[in-house]
């Protein structure tokens, strides 16, 4: 029988590497794709989801780790990925203000044609671009409930848990996003999103 996610949690509160290895299987897509929603940006998605797993790990081995109320774990680490998502683009932007982009070259002395996954990669993250553009217009507590509930797939209860707000506080912000963003949005893009 499969362990569940308070089981693997309880675990993972006694720093059982093994219960964080499950949980990581099981949630890191959901993670990632969160993450990629965030940033828009693939790579920077990669690193939130090092830094997430990363940062559960030190409290769990710190015996930091709050008992799981939830039945899952994912709307508890997607919560803890929007934290880190804002340490990552902060870390981006300072980086790229300090150095430039290097080419990476072969062992051969080449370069890698790498423009076709490149370019699909670059549309993707302009498009997320643009649908982040529009939803920073909305007030940040309406955005984390259209990411936690639309996009990452949460009940209401789960992200209320996350939230640590009540279930019909999450209905209404979602309710209030889902208002705002008709007036931004063409209706297949909002279909999409909300």
């Amino acid at each position: 029988m499969e362990a569940t996610d308070r089981d693997l949690w309880e675990r993972l509160r006694q720093a059982d590497e093994a219960a964080l290895t499950v949980l990581f299987h099981r949630h890191s897509d959901a993670v990632y794709n969160f993450a990629f929603r965030r940033t828009s940006s693939w790579s920077a998605a990669e690193d939130v989801v090092q830094a997430t797993f990363t940062a559960l790990w030190r409290r769990a081995r710190d015996r930091r780790v709050d008992a799981l109320l939830l039945d899952s774990a994912r709307p508890l680490l997607l919560v803890m990925a929007g934290h880190e998502c804002g340490n990552v683009l902060r870390a981006t932007r300072r980086q790229r203000a300090l150095t430039g982009r290097l080419e990476l070259v072969d062992a051969a002395g080449a370069v890698p044609d790498h423009s076709t996954a490149a370019a699909a990669r670059i549309d993707d993250e302009r498009a997320m671009s643009d649908i982040r553009r529009v939803l920073d217009r909305i007030p940040a507590k309406q955005r984390e409930v259209v990411e936690l509930v639309v996009w990452a797939d949460c009940s209401m209860a789960e992200a209320a848990r996350a939230l640590g707000v009540p279930e019909g506080t999450v209905k209404s912000r979602l309710a209030r996003a889902r208002s705002s963003l008709a007036g931004l949005l063409d209706v297949d893009t909002l279909e999409g999103l909300v």
